[in-house]
């Protein structure tokens, strides 16, 4: 940060003149009056410190870029305003390869653990996914002592109100104090906090989560620079006393052990240290319900925002699925000094009346004590149409977003938007090519490509359901897949790259193993034992697998593979099991690859190409695809119109 001397209202002014002749300021005066004043000078300047901007800020930081970080707060930077969780289904896929890609949440989330667990153990490998309870104050707290602690990076509180641009790029930002921040980058990632309002049953108030002030002042300023701006919900449950839950009544979810950790820089998952408890509504709670809808703002006209049709309020599940009799809830600690409880399942903006009744008829809770109640909250956020896949503004050069403000939900989609944002703007001020990863290559590429190519009308949230490639994609090959990726950066840190070559090491060791015959007379032992039929000459441990027997079988009875870690044999164990179906996958992509590798012109002119429909051309100009591959994904877009791109193409060369 540049420092005033003696004569400090003389330097501010001719500061403010000179920067005033290269990007604009809020004022528009040259006089002794004006109230603007250089803060600092910056690469990148990101804007918010949830889970988007720590990794954003944490990204471009580590790359060398010089970085400011501009919260409302710094009581909530990495805030967990929901559920104080981290993964699960397809989220967990999100964390591993953030991590995988040199990313915090990961880390973070191993060291503040408080339970761990893989999610869908029983269903195929595509699907399972890591998740784990947090200490919520502890995750803000050591995210906070990083951010800190982290070499060119810069954190001020303050409210941005106008991203500054100048011959349609960014320049800087300029706070509500009159402060200005210079950039040659910034990086919007404002959560839910834009024209916050949460809403109760009756009662309306301009505010942030759990609290905490909203931002007013930028909406404004981004519909002047050419954001679509839209309204979305959220909403969050109410926090319990735990010693007023029976949890005698309630079914009990411990943790797991032999699970592997969120980061692979830690050979050792979490200790658990807490336990989770389930219950259920009931049909008196769903009488409490409807009786009251018409106090309900979501079914009394107070909300019309879109809400996350995946985690509905409580209210809404009981409408939508009024055939069920009762509805599962999830009762989690908190934090390891606290006594609040979470009670994931049942978010709820009824009035504080009906929430007592509400929970109160819930097994278990007969007679708890409501530390917070729930609520609702509005938010603004912007088209995701609107922005590139590197998730730049296409209005906008060096403009970034990233998060709940591209209209996603929850702490793991914000983060992989943050530190994809975070790489990109500063790979463009390093002169580096774009940093885009394709569906094929991680779930960041998906949910990315979703946002940009098809938009979304809710708040998206991440499935294993939206990859076409889900085998190709499970959590546990995300070093394999990305880490190579950020070999030339920074990012790959020399801890990271002894642990990543170890791994990839004893991985390709254990394929061999794998894939070499097994002893004639021990296979046929094997055989008999396991119940495996059909002659066992020349059959390799591959090929036992691929029969259905288990890794942990051959290990004991062939005596092999000692002193290899658990996860490490079970991703080689997975690869051999389903090689035939990664192999059609593999071809699948190599297939698609070729539409991908099909640039089209930034300047293509779609009205003017004979034989595009109507809907395809107005939906082409409204996204403006940079690859054939990305034209077929967008709704309205047919595989007919994509010929015709392709006779363009070609016509055109």
């Amino acid at each position: 940060m540049r420092k005033l001397g003696a004569t400090a209202k003389s330097v501010v002014f001719a500061v403010a003149i000179n920067y005033q002749e290269n990007c604009p300021i809020s004022s528009g005066n040259n006089n002794l009056e004006m109230k603007t004043f250089v803060e600092g000078k910056f690469d990148i300047v990101v804007v918010g410190a949830g889970h988007a901007g720590c990794e954003a800020a944490l990204a471009s930081a580590r790359l060398g870029l010089n970085t400011a970080m501009l919260t409302l707060n710094l009581d909530s930077i990495a805030f967990m305003a929901c559920n104080p969780s981290i993964g699960g289904t397809a989220k967990g896929h999100l964390v591993r390869e953030i991590d995988a890609l040199g990313g915090e949440m990961g880390v973070n989330a191993d060291k503040t653990a408080l339970q761990i667990r893989m999610l869908n153990e029983g269903k195929g490998e595509a699907v399972q996914s890591l998740r784990c309870q947090c200490d919520k104050n502890a995750y803000h707290k050591e995210m906070k002592r990083t951010l800190e602690n982290t070499r060119n990076l810069h954190i001020l509180q303050g409210e941005c109100k106008k991203v500054l641009v100048t011959g349609g790029k960014v320049c800087g930002v300029e706070t509500t104090y009159g402060g200005v921040l210079e950039a040659d980058a910034v990086i919007l990632a404002t959560g839910v906090y834009l024209n916050a309002e949460t809403v109760t049953g009756e009662h309306r108030q301009k505010s942030g989560p759990a609290g905490f002030a909203p931002a007013t002042e930028l909406t404004q300023n981004l519909i002047e620079l050419g954001f679509n701006i839209r309204r979305f919900k959220t909403g969050t449950p109410a926090r319990l006393d735990g010693r007023t839950v029976d949890y005698s009544l309630c079914q009990r979810q411990s943790g797991e052990d032999g699970v592997p950790a969120f980061s692979f820089l830690h050979d050792t998952p979490p200790e658990n240290l807490r336990e989770c408890f389930i219950t259920y509504t009931n049909l008196s709670t769903h009488e409490v319900i409807l009786s009251n809808l018409d106090r309900s703002p979501l079914y009394n006209g107070d909300i019309t925002s879109a809400g996350p049709r995946y985690c509905p309020s409580i209210e809404t599940k009981v409408v939508r699925f009024s055939d069920k009799e009762r509805h599962q809830i999830f009762l989690e600690p908190e934090g390891a000094d606290t006594n609040e409880v979470y009670v994931q399942g049942m978010s709820s903006s009824m009035p504080h009346d009906i929430q007592k009744k509400m929970y109160r008829s819930v097994k278990g809770l007969e007679n708890c004590e409501i530390m917070r109640y729930a609520y609702a909250i509005e938010y603004d956020c912007i088209e995701t149409l609107d922005i590139y896949p590197t998730l730049e503004f296409k209005k906008v050069g060096g403009l970034y977003t990233a998060g709940q403000i591209n209209g996603t939900s929850g702490y793991e989609e914000a983060g992989a938007q943050g530190l994809i944002a975070g790489i990109n703007a500063s790979f463009k001020i390093l002169k580096k090519p774009p940093f885009i990863l394709g569906r094929d290559e991680a779930y960041i590429g998906v949910l990315i490509d979703d946002l940009v190519t098809k938009g979304t009308e809710e708040p998206y949230r991440m499935m294993t359901s939206r990859a076409e490639y889900a085998l190709n994609l499970r959590q546990d090959t995300a070093d394999f897949r990305l880490t190579p990726k950020i070999a030339d950066t920074p990012l790959f840190t020399p801890e990271r790259r002894e642990k990543f070559e170890k791994r990839t090491k004893n991985y390709k060791e254990i394929l061999d193993i794998l894939n070499s015959r097994a002893e004639y007379n021990l296979a046929v032992e094997f055989g008999e034992k396991y119940g495996l039929t059909g002659n066992m000459h020349g059959q390799s441990y591959a090929d036992l697998i691929r029969r259905g027997a288990k890794a942990e079988d051959i290990i004991k009875h062939f005596k092999i593979l000692d002193g290899y870690k658990a996860d490490e044999i079970k991703t080689a164990e997975t690869t051999v099991k389903y090689e035939g179906y990664l192999s059609k996958s593999k071809a699948q992509i190599e297939k698609a690859k070729k539409l991908e590798e099909k640039t089209l012109p930034e300047d293509i002119d779609y009205d003017k190409i004979q034989g595009l429909r109507l809907e395809a051309r107005e939906k082409l100009k409204r996204v403006r695809p940079m690859t054939l591959g990305q034209a077929g994904r967008i709704s309205g877009v047919n595989p007919a119109d994509v010929t015709v791109l392709m006779v363009y193409l070609a016509m055109n060369k």
